[in-house]
Formats: C-alpha cells, sequence, structure tokens
C-alpha cells in the first residue's frame, strides 16, 4: 500500500468515476484501477460498488475515504508549513470563502498583507457554500475559510472574527423605505431574495425566522448578498441581508437598509484543521484582517511568528 494508491483513491471517491479521476490526475483509467486493486487486495475488503454510471464507497470505502482525507491533507499542510518556514516569508497564503468576502471584509487587510510581505502571494478559492469551505480544508488544498460560523463539518476549529445584524434591504419607493425599523412580524408571507438553502446564512436565517413563527416564502435565489441587495435596489423584491458597510452611503440613493433588530446578528469568521498548525504566512494573513475587522487578534504562537521585513528590504 503507498501513498499514491491512497490518494488516487481519495480521488474517485470525490469524482465518482474511475475515469474521471483519471483525467483529474493525468493518468489512464487502468492505472487509477490498479491503485484500487491494489488497495482492496491489501485489506481483503471491497472498497468500490460499480454502477453503469460511475462508483461508489462501500461502507468500508467510506470509513477509509474519511481516514485518508484528513490525514493527507495534514500531511500536505505539514510540508507546506515547513517550506513557508525555510522561505522565510516566501509563500502562498490559500482560502476559501465566498465570491464577495474580499470585498467587504478583506480588501484593506490584502493591501496592508502585501505591503508587509511582498514576496507572498494570496490565492482565493470560491465556494457558494460552507460544505465546500469544509471540504477544501480537510483535503489540504487551502490554508482558511472564511465562513458563516454555524456547526462544524469534520474536525475543523472556528473563530468568530465579525457579528453582522440583519437589515431589510428595499427599493428607496418601497413602502416599507419610511420605516426606522421592521419586526420578524413584518416577514410573515413576504416574497424574499434568499441564498441557496443549503447555505448556511440561509438556514440560520430561516431557523430564527421559525422560532418566531414566520414562515416567508424564498422565490429569488441568488448566489451571494451583493446579487440580493442589488435585486432589492433595483425594486425586484426584499431581501433580509447581513448589514454590509459598502451598501450604505450616497453611493446608493435608490437602497435602503431597514434594522431587524429581532435578529440574532450573523456570526462570520476563520475556520481552519488547526491554528496551532497554520503556517506563518497564513496565521499573519488572518490575523491581519481581524485587526482591519476590528476584534480582538487570533492566539499567536510565538515560535511560528513571522516578522514582517523593514520598510525597503526584500
Amino acid at each position: 500500500m503507498t501513498l499514491d494508491d491512497l490518494r488516487v483513491f481519495t480521488a474517485v471517491c470525490r469524482t465518482g468515476s474511475l475515469s474521471a479521476a483519471a483525467r483529474d490526475l493525468s493518468c489512464t483509467q487502468s492505472a487509477v484501477s490498479q491503485h484500487v486493486k491494489r488497495l482492496e487486495r491489501e485489506l481483503g475488503l471491497s472498497l468500490l460498488e460499480r454502477h453503469t454510471r460511475g462508483v461508489l464507497p462501500t461502507a468500508y470505502g467510506r470509513m477509509l475515504d474519511a481516514a485518508v482525507t484528513e490525514g493527507l491533507g495534514c500531511i500536505d499542510h505539514t510540508l507546506r508549513r515547513l517550506e513557508d518556514a525555510a522561505r522565510a516569508g516566501v509563500g502562498a497564503v490559500r482560502v476559501t470563502t465566498g465570491a464577495t468576502t474580499v470585498r467587504h471584509f478583506m480588501a484593506a487587510a490584502v493591501v496592508d498583507f502585501r505591503r508587509h510581505f511582498p514576496r507572498a502571494s494570496l490565492e482565493f478559492q470560491t465556494e457558494t457554500a460552507s460544505r465546500g469551505c469544509f471540504d477544501a480544508l480537510a483535503a489540504g488544498s487551502v490554508d482558511l475559510a472564511w465562513i458563516t460560523l454555524g456547526p462544524a463539518a469534520r474536525a475543523v476549529e472556528q473563530r468568530p472574527v465579525v457579528e453582522l445584524p440583519w437589515s431589510l434591504a428595499v427599493s428607496a419607493a418601497d413602502p416599507l423605505a419610511t420605516r426606522t425599523e421592521v419586526s420578524p412580524a413584518d416577514l410573515q408571507d413576504a416574497r424574499l431574495i434568499g441564498l441557496p438553502e443549503n447555505s448556511t446564512a440561509r438556514r440560520q436565517l430561516g431557523a430564527w425566522l421559525a422560532e418566531s413563527g414566520i414562515r416567508p416564502v424564498f422565490d429569488t435565489s441568488v448566489t451571494d448578498w451583493d446579487t440580493a441587495i442589488l435585486l432589492a435596489e433595483l425594486g425586484l423584491g426584499h431581501a433580509v441581508v447581513p448589514t454590509l458597510p459598502a451598501w450604505s452611503g450616497p453611493g446608493h440613493p435608490d437602497l435602503r437598509l431597514i434594522p431587524v433588530p429581532g435578529l440574532p446578528a450573523l456570526t462570520a469568521g476563520w475556520a481552519v484543521r488547526r491554528w496551532d498548525a497554520l503556517s506563518p504566512l497564513a496565521l499573519a494573513f488572518a490575523e491581519t484582517v481581524e485587526r482591519h475587522c476590528g476584534t480582538a487578534t487570533l492566539p499567536r504562537h510565538p515560535a511560528d511568528r513571522l516578522t514582517p521585513p523593514e520598510p525597503g528590504r526584500r
């Protein structure tokens, strides 16, 4: 049994197909099949069920896939951490998050981080739901995930960074636009623009409204809050959204954000595999984002603390 056998097996489980795994790994389908057969022969167990449309892991296969994904992700993450330490400020920080997160929460932090670590690179991977972010963390393909905090999947550590009160986004011409606040009861039978049902924010909002006996109708689905707010500004519906500073002020004269104080604030922040396993660069970026969001600094690990270069030095 080799690490290559295990990597190929997790690729098959992820894609649900020997041929798709072969394409992802740039090898032949026969080679993929040999890796899987070697694992099954070594363990004396059937790991995959073959179907006309692909393959599915058996119960034993699911156990192995979960363990291998966790283990290989940890190995890959640690190797990158060691490489970053050896290169002293040269390396990449890989972040997974929603499509508009950088604009609302990280723009100033990215500029600040790049000024202090000009030789480091930032890589952003877009996901539409927290589950995709958790999968990327477990696979070791990213260092940090910026998410709406909720129940954690797998072995993931979450850190709250900012609380976002809810507002009702409406057009300036809407009858509700003159209100100073609205209550959850005002949303009864309202037809709302919302995120997909599998998003953490949508599930939390629905649960909180249900606790008040409120059951609005989400008849328009969008992939991000910015789109929901834009449609509301255009008069195409209402949207219960986090209060995002970029949408307040004179730049949006046709938009009104009316507070909904009866709803608990939404919490956004970081998710990582383990804080004490982050590379110095990744920890520095996470701390920079927190500092610009105006919250307390994350726990530090002095041995891994990365000192920014002196002005003018590279």
